[in-house]
């Protein structure tokens, strides 16, 4: 008889410092998360998208097994997910666990989990679906789960799941692949019958996101010694770098395994890590040494500055849109402190400042762009007064970050409207290829020389299809400014001279040590 399993997943990523909590609306609306979604909706979105749940359907179909689907919601990162959006989304998974006990058709559950949530009322929110879900369906019947790397494991996720599997990618480039081995955990759960022992041990530091980055040491050369360390003990083996800005007690990077030999495995990776602590550190300039730096690599024929990221171009980076990298293409900076996939709003101003007193649309005429802005003012501004309208309006947004410090003021025009877009746009990035980023109305802008696109929703810039869709090509510029942390080297390493990683005022910390921790466990030190 078919293994009948249930499917369901919950995505949030959650910055307890960060100034917009994630209400109903925010997962019923998507952005780039599919909108909420019930039922055998959830199977046909995701027979071919790059999703972990994607990954597992594939893998369980190819195992025979037979499927049913609760509720898939996701929301972009952002402050506390409010009580009532997390217990809706729970009781419509209860329901449905309750409904396949009823009649018999559950065998198993799947949860697509990011596992670095914070609820308003619920430090762990993950831990605590896992827990209800252990209630509901009983210790015998299995539950496992995928997890985002940077998920934050607490030990009731652990203690409620038969088996946790995590990306080993940043960029997340292996979601879907991630799924397919959850599915493989639980078969093997099915065929031994029973849990399986389990060990895990914390990593006392919190890890910078710009480190985590799995293209370079020392992520590349620890998530191979995983694989490695995997396969010699026979057993599951995960390294959640953690989500480095929820002051929570269970904030910071976990080594787990599940098998016979968990321990031994934990103890070697654990091992490893930590004596790569001093090169998990991250030291990035200002906004203004960041556009200085750029500007003088973009004198040089060749990337050669001390400062300067390296960039790592596997062929599996390449989409094969463009050559693998390029000498005479644009130097990328990341506006990681602004990151909307970490919580930030996507709104500041630092960097647009720089560029401007620098002068860098003047060296490089329109060949200077940022993105995406969000600003929903300005973009039906211009799409009410249409490409070519000059506009006296300011864009951008000052905040008070969590030290107190307020970035930049908005940016006072003129702006003249070079383009307009509205509607979904599809990506096709490693990321996200074949995925829609629903942004509302977006336009072009362009002062002095420097082009901003600017949105009324939000997303980081992780597709060089969101530049496009406004008439920007991204391999023909000189610079550009990506309001992005790491997830946009997917698709902009390709065609990169240099990138850069730099650190203007936002909600979204570069150093997890300038926080003003006041629950974090404190046998967890803040920087490596």
């Amino acid at each position: 008889m078919s293994t009948s399993v249930l499917i369901a997943g919950f995505q949030h990523e959650t910055n307890t410092f960060a100034p917009t909590l994630a209400d109903w609306s925010a997962f019923t609306c998507g952005a780039c998360f599919p909108p909420l979604r019930r039922g055998a909706e959830v199977l046909a979105a995701n027979r071919d998208s790059q999703l972990p749940v994607s990954g597992f359907i594939a893998r369980a179909t190819a195992l025979g097994w037979q499927l049913s689907a609760s509720v898939w919601a996701g929301a972009n990162p952002s402050a506390q997910v409010t009580e009532e959006a997390f217990e809706r989304i729970s009781a419509m998974l209860l329901d449905d666990i309750d409904a396949g006990l009823a009649t018999g058709r559950l065998d198993a559950v799947y949860l697509d989990l990011h596992g670095a949530a914070v609820c308003t009322h619920v430090d762990d929110p993950e831990g605590e679906l896992l827990r209800r879900v252990r209630t509901r369906i009983g210790p015998d019947r299995p539950l496992v789960a995928s997890l985002d790397l940077h998920a934050n494991v607490s030990d009731l996720m652990l203690a409620a799941a038969d088996a946790l599997i995590a990306y080993r990618a940043y960029p997340h480039v292996d979601m879907a692949e991630a799924g397919g081995r959850a599915a493989d955990a639980l078969a093997r759960r099915l065929t031994a019958g029973q849990r399986e022992p389990m060990s895990s041990r914390r990593v006392p530091f919190l890890i910078p996101l710009s480190t985590q980055c799995t293209l370079f040491e020392p992520a590349r050369g620890v998530y191979a010694e995983l694989a490695r360390l995997e396969a010699q003990h026979g057993v599951l083996l995960n390294f959640a770098t953690g989500f480095p800005a929820a002051d929570v007690a269970c904030c910071g990077p976990r080594v787990w395994a599940h098998g016979a030999d968990a321990q031994a495995a934990v103890d070697a990776l654990s091992t490893r890590i930590a004596g790569e602590r001093a090169r998990w550190r991250a030291a990035l300039p200002d906004a203004d040494a960041a556009i200085a730096q750029a500007l003088a690599l973009l004198m040089t024929a060749a990337p050669d500055a001390p400062d300067a990221v390296a960039i790592d171009r596997p062929s599996t980076a390449d989409d094969g849109r463009t050559d693998d990298g390029r000498p005479d293409g644009p130097v990328v900076i990341a506006d990681t402190q602004d990151n909307p996939g970490a919580g930030g709003d996507s709104n500041t101003t630092g960097l647009l400042h720089a560029l401007l007193r620098a002068g860098a649309g003047q060296q490089h005429p329109d060949r200077v762009a940022l993105g995406l802005l969000c600003d929903p003012q300005a973009a039906a501004a211009a799409h009410a007064a249409g490409p070519g309208a000059v506009l006296d309006i300011a864009i951008g947004q000052s905040i008070r970050d969590w030290a107190g410090r307020d970035s930049e003021p908005p940016v006072p025009g003129p702006w003249t409207v070079r383009a307009v877009h509205a509607g979904d746009i599809v990506l096709k990035g490693p990321m996200s290829m074949g995925g829609e980023a629903r942004l509302g109305l977006c336009a072009r802008l362009e002062r002095e020389g420097i082009q901003v696109v600017v949105s009324t929703g939000k997303t980081q810039m992780l597709d060089r299809e969101l530049y496009r869709a406004l008439g920007i090509v991204p391999e023909t510029m000189a610079l550009l400014v990506n309001k992005s942390s790491v997830h946009f080297r997917a698709d902009f390493a390709p065609i990169a001279r240099a990138i850069l990683v730099a650190k203007a005022t936002g909600p979204m910390p570069a150093d997890p040590g300038d926080l003003p921790w006041t629950r974090l466990d404190p046998a967890i030190a803040t920087r490596p």
